[in-house]
């Protein structure tokens, strides 16, 4: 058995539950065999090496751990792990990354001086994606956002009369209920809400663990929401959030339990950016985006997306009016177009999800 990639195993296994801490798996070996592991619980509750710990008992004095990030050094909603490190006598420990939060007190720097050996493995693609977001929170204190599409081969989202279900196969839309429960938040724009009216949420498949509901955002920027959408409806929080001051209209939606923001920019529509800071100031990590054309359009010219995620289905639908899924201004000259870093190609069912990168500025 490798016990880092045991270890990655457990964090990916706990993604969605720890929100917004980062997700750790922790595996201690003694003399060749695993005597205790763990992933990180909920907040307020143990981190992956005090379960770890917790499991190995007596044998964790002299034991080498295994964990996905640095142990945190600060006293948070729990005690430090480094100084339970200490105490137990561990004598090494192996990180896959280090934290980028400052916050979290270097806690790499700490153990080296209670004499704990400490190694810092080779970056992986593996480990790189299990905390982008929290890399990305920690640098710039603003939610990793992700675009999310499923589209025709020839660029369609729904036909030229508005039908849109279902363009991809069972299985994209299964991995597309996964992603929802590995971020924080869903958002989408007004249109897709009149149109669709969806639920916005994670569906619990059998022998998942369970997980929080992911904040639900509509950017609905002239307080269009209507109040039996079905997304006010569902468990878990919905943030409506408006460039519309104070009206009986909002007042009246936010009467069905919603919370509602208004952030208005000087052309009369929400604020993105400044929506943005707001979901950091609330400790949001991550924003999937999913549509609609207007919503994305609009992050993609301000230059607001970190990563894509692009279901393709091999159908052609056809129609010039027919909607695609990045609407906005776009650009004038094709030499300006984004071009996507770190793409790679995923086989789906029928479908195939193209993932890459954006740089933000």
């Amino acid at each position: 058995m490798n016990p880092m990639q045991r270890a990655l195993s457990l964090a990916e296994e706990a993604i969605g539950t720890t929100r917004p801490n980062p997700s750790v798996g922790a595996v201690l070996m003694y003399q060749g065999d695993l005597v205790g592991e763990g992933a990180t619980h909920p907040p307020g509750g143990p981190h992956a090496e005090i379960i770890a710990l917790g499991q190995a008992g007596s044998f964790s004095r002299g034991a080498t751990l295994y964990v996905t990030m640095e142990p945190c050094a600060h006293h948070g909603r729990t005690p430090p792990c480094t100084e339970a490190l200490v105490k137990a006598g561990i004598a090494e420990v192996h990180m896959a990354s280090l934290d980028p939060n400052p916050k979290s007190g270097n806690g790499r720097n700490q153990l080296e001086a209670a004499g704990i050996r400490t190694f810092l493995e080779e970056p992986t693609r593996e480990t790189e994606q299990l905390y982008e977001a929290h890399t990305c929170y920690a640098d710039t204190g603003l939610p990793f956002v992700i675009a999310k599409f499923a589209m025709s081969l020839d660029g369609k989202i729904a036909t030229r009369t508005g039908h849109s279900q279902w363009i991809t196969s069972d299985e994209a839309r299964l991995y597309s209920n996964e992603l929802r429960g590995r971020y924080d938040s869903i958002m989408v724009g007004i249109g897709t809400i009149l149109q669709d009216d969806p639920r916005l949420t994670w569906r619990k498949i059998d022998g998942e663990s369970s997980r929080n509901q992911p904040l639900r955002i509509i950017v609905d920027s002239h307080g269009r929401t209507p109040n039996d959408a079905r997304v006010l409806t569902q468990p878990g929080k919905t943030l409506i959030v408006t460039a519309s001051e104070s009206s009986d209209r909002l007042m009246s939606l936010q009467s069905t339990g919603a919370e509602i923001v208004s952030l208005p920019s000087e052309d009369g529509r929400v604020h993105l950016r400044n929506l943005l800071r707001f979901l950091g100031e609330q400790e949001i990590t991550s924003v999937i985006a999913e549509g609609g054309n207007a919503l994305l359009g609009s992050l993609f010219d301000e230059q607001l997306v970190d990563k894509v995620m692009a279901f393709t289905a091999p159908s052609i639908i056809g129609g010039r009016d027919a909607p695609s899924p990045i609407g906005g201004l776009g650009v004038e000259d094709t030499k300006k177009a984004l071009t996507l870093t770190r793409v790679s190609l995923q086989e789906i069912g029928q479908d195939y999800l193209i993932t890459g990168y954006c740089m933000r500025k």
